[in-house]
């Protein structure tokens, strides 16, 4: 799926039926890890209840789900220790390739991608942690101590040189970025400017009656949002209660579980189905 940018929208709902801390970091976890494998590029973390404040649920979830992405030598310095960071040690490794295991300056080879963070200026440039024994050389001066950068190595020898580039321009799948989303469903749906819209619900059409179709619009697609309903309300409950008709603003509303045996499915449950299905049928 990575010829397309595709984006998912999960609802701050998601964790509710998790009381616990340490079950929601886990729960999230679940969902930052189905958006690695799948090569999700975007994860929207949306309000799904108009009569509840959930500006914590959602500041929670982008939290965690950013301090899963971003790769380990970098979380120290990029994170406050906090009571929402607590179980922070049992989220799973993402194991993407911007997540390197060898911290050797050694392993390093020129054209190499990294993700660093601005430690200080000299008089050649920047010194940029990128997760070996020594900073390298930034020949830059325009970025502040503390930036994130996304860097290419051009130099391995006695000193370790890179340069900047666009995150987009990396040819290997490098993580998610995250948005904390304050409009409801309704109106980010209409706010996306989204080619193309897929929304997920036990009363959808079976995903195989519409795959044809939603083939045709994906390849003529680049920006896709993938969307995912709460686990005591679905997509369908959600756009009512903001006025607005799910069939009326996206283009499928799908069932990828269809006869399921059990109740309920849950969110990353779902999640983990979906992006499975949509990966084998368009990105073969």
């Amino acid at each position: 799926m990575d010829k397309v940018k595709i984006s998912i929208a999960i609802p701050a709902s998601v964790i509710s039926d998790t009381p616990h801390l340490r079950e929601k970091t886990s729960k999230i976890g679940l969902i930052g890890r189905a958006a690695a494998i799948f090569r999700v590029n975007e994860i929207i973390v949306y309000p799904d209840n108009t009569k509840t404040d959930q500006t914590q649920d959602v500041e929670f979830i982008t939290l965690l789900l950013n301090y899963l992405e971003t790769p380990q030598y970098l979380r120290k310095d990029l994170f406050k220790i906090e009571s929402r960071l607590q179980y922070a040690g049992i989220l799973p490794p993402l194991r993407t390739p911007h997540h390197p295991v060898s911290g050797k300056t050694r392993d390093l080879q020129v054209g190499s991608y990294r993700e660093g963070l601005v430690l200080s200026a000299s008089k050649e440039g920047l010194l940029v942690d990128i997760g070996v024994e020594q900073p390298a050389l930034l020949r830059e001066t325009q970025f502040a101590v503390g930036s994130r950068l996304t860097l290419q190595v051009v130099n391995v020898g006695r000193h370790v040189e890179v340069q900047q580039v666009d995150r987009d321009q990396v040819p290997l799948y490098w993580g998610y970025k995250v948005k904390l989303e304050r409009q409801p469903f309704a109106k980010l749906v209409t706010n996306g400017q989204f080619d193309l819209v897929i929304a997920t619900a036990k009363l959808g059409a079976k995903f195989a009656k519409d795959a044809q179709a939603i083939g045709e619009r994906w390849r003529r697609s680049q920006k896709i949002l993938v969307a995912f309903g709460a686990p005591s309300r679905g997509l369908h409950e959600i756009t009512k209660a903001q006025g607005a008709r799910l069939e009326a603003i996206v283009d499928f509303v799908v069932n990828t579980i269809p006869d399921q045996g059990t109740a309920t499915v849950r969110t990353e449950e779902a999640l983990l189905a979906t992006l499975a299905i949509l990966n084998a049928q368009f990105n073969s």
